[in-house]
């Protein structure tokens, strides 16, 4: 300390050289919402070609359950046929799973490399597309892990114009090497039949249009009648046509309606019946057409890394009339991206506040202050070591090593104050404060680093959050500890001897309390003796 304090401009300059890397390593420091974490289970979705029936999706669920099963850390598997869980719908050709895996002390490998693994397995199977993904890291926020992102139109062209610009704009998704998975479940051309009615001859032959339609959904679909009661439960009555009567498009020709007349019209004598294509589903987003994309950084590469990258090809490949937003986590995300930097500077500012009101100047909180820098440098430092992401986990240690580091910083400030009061050097009483103060510093920092250390290493459920707050916590501390205790008496003795323009020491301001307090204590004196004549007199 002696010969740093000696050494004035040498510390200022390596401490602006260590503010010069923190600014750099928060730049380089990968951005995400919440760490991804092993929730103990994961989600696999699989999606035969359009028009697929539901015994050839069967088929293929058998096949890919038997291939999750095989992985020895898998517990449980639960299928469902005919479910499209990423898109919130039911479709013949589409399944859901989800895989319950064992507990984390009875298996070797973490859910996303058996997710990695299941893609590898997969891959042989030509006749469906098998994902894997783990579940949102925050309930509720989308259906998958990874990111969310919305392709609008906002000009002409319909659902035509949509596919193709999105096609396009997934085939360069896939091409950049900071993407692993991105897909997107729409389609465009999905086989489908078109009944076009004419309105014209159904009203001249007495055929109501709202009675042909309930015909039809009634055969080909379901039709709802009413309810009944029975063994204490309520049962709903769906009319529907035989599966032999429906199983070829030819045969909705041969369905017949009633006219007003009484008679029975063939549907064949009023619609034209057509194959032909055109999307399952057309959904909006912020009242646009769109299209959901789903995708994730390849290994590495943080959810913020992969939502900028998505944003760059966006600006670069979309047409004019085509917009994008963000959905589930990656929204909340976007949206919260900056808003720890203004939580931090309030952090600072309240320190500031608090320790000027004690000190009763605005110059000493200062030396408190400068020694911040050093708790997030190492806590970004650590960070980046281990190859981490800033989070919102990482965030909330920032806000705690304020009042860690500056806790260092008050007990060397606090004596050095003392010690200049009792006629000392500011040079001199920062010296001695340090000296007074260091195994308090050293007795209370290490207590708390070696508190956090299970959680820096920590494993199992919820390692993700645990070791995202204590590996930048316990960093922070120990640069606030080992770095922060060298600068912190330089930093006193500059600001106590510059005064940063306040002209009074601390001794005249002693001085000046101790006058006065005499001053007082000679006013209260005088107005006793006159209250006691006062009271004479009376008598």
């Amino acid at each position: 300390v002696a010969w740093l304090i000696r050494r004035g401009a040498l510390g200022v300059l390596l401490f602006a050289g260590m503010v010069a890397i923190t600014a750099g390593l928060w730049k380089v420091t990968p951005g995400s919402l919440v760490p991804d974490e092993d929730q103990g289970y994961y989600i696999s979705a699989v999606y035969l070609p359009d028009g697929a029936s539901l015994e050839r999706t069967e088929r293929i669920v058998k096949e890919v359950d038997e291939i999750i099963r095989s992985n020895p850390n898998v517990a449980h598997t639960i299928a469902f046929s005919g479910f499209d869980f990423i898109g919130g719908s039911f479709k013949n050709n589409a399944a859901t799973f989800f895989v319950t895996l064992k507990h984390w002390d009875e298996r070797q490998m973490p859910a996303q490399a058996m997710v990695g693994e299941l893609f590898m397995k997969t891959a042989h199977i030509k006749e469906a597309l098998v994902l894997a993904f783990g579940p949102p890291a925050i309930f509720g926020m989308g259906n998958s892990g990874g990111f969310e992102f919305y392709l609008q139109n906002r000009g002409e062209g319909g659902p035509k114009k949509l596919a193709e610009v999105s096609e396009q704009f997934i085939g360069k998704l896939r091409q950049d090497k900071n993407f692993g998975m991105v897909s997107s479940l729409w389609r465009a051309n999905v086989p489908q039949l078109d009944v076009d009615v004419d309105r014209e001859k159904a009203k001249t032959l007495g055929v109501p249009i709202d009675g042909l339609f309930d015909t039809l959904t009634a055969t080909l679909g379901t039709y709802y009648v009413n309810d009944f009661n029975k063994y204490g439960r309520t049962w709903q009555v769906l009319m529907s046509a035989e599966p032999r009567f429906r199983s070829n498009p030819g045969e909705i020709g041969g369905i017949y309606v009633r006219s007003e007349r009484g008679q029975m019209v063939p549907l064949s004598s009023l619609a034209q019946i057509r194959q032909t294509t055109g999307p399952e589903t057309m959904e909006r987003f912020n009242n646009l057409p769109s299209v959901k994309i789903i995708g994730a950084g390849a290994p590495g590469i943080s959810s913020g890394q992969a939502i900028a990258e998505v944003e760059r090809i966006a600006r670069e490949t979309l047409p004019p009339e085509f917009s994008f937003d963000w959905g589930g986590a990656s929204y909340q995300e976007k949206k919260s991206s900056g808003s720890s930097s203004y939580a931090l500077a309030l952090g600072a500012l309240m320190v500031f506040l608090i320790l000027a009101a004690q000190y009763e100047r605005w110059s000493l909180p200062l030396a408190v202050l400068l020694a911040l820098p050093f708790g997030t440098f190492g806590a970004l430092a650590a960070v980046w070591l281990r190859g981490m992401n800033n989070d919102v986990y990482f965030q909330i240690g920032l806000v705690t090593l304020l009042g860690l580091a500056a806790k260092n910083a008050i007990l060397i400030v606090e004596y050095a104050v003392y010690k200049h009061g009792e006629g000392m050097s500011a040079a001199a009483a920062a010296i001695e404060a340090a000296r007074l103060r260091f195994r308090p510093i050293l007795m209370t920092s290490l207590a708390f680093i070696l508190g956090v250390l299970p959680l820096a290493i920590s494993h199992g459920a919820g390692a993700g959050a645990r070791t995202a707050v204590g590996t930048g916590v316990m960093g922070g501390m120990l640069a606030a500890t080992f770095l922060a205790v060298f600068f912190v008496p330089l930093f006193y003795r500059l600001i106590a001897d510059r005064r940063l323009g306040e002209s009074r020491s601390t001794g005249e301001l002693f001085g000046e309390i101790k006058i006065t307090h005499a001053k007082a204590h000679e006013k209260l004196v005088q107005r006793a003796k006159r209250e006691e004549a006062a009271g004479e007199n009376d008598e």
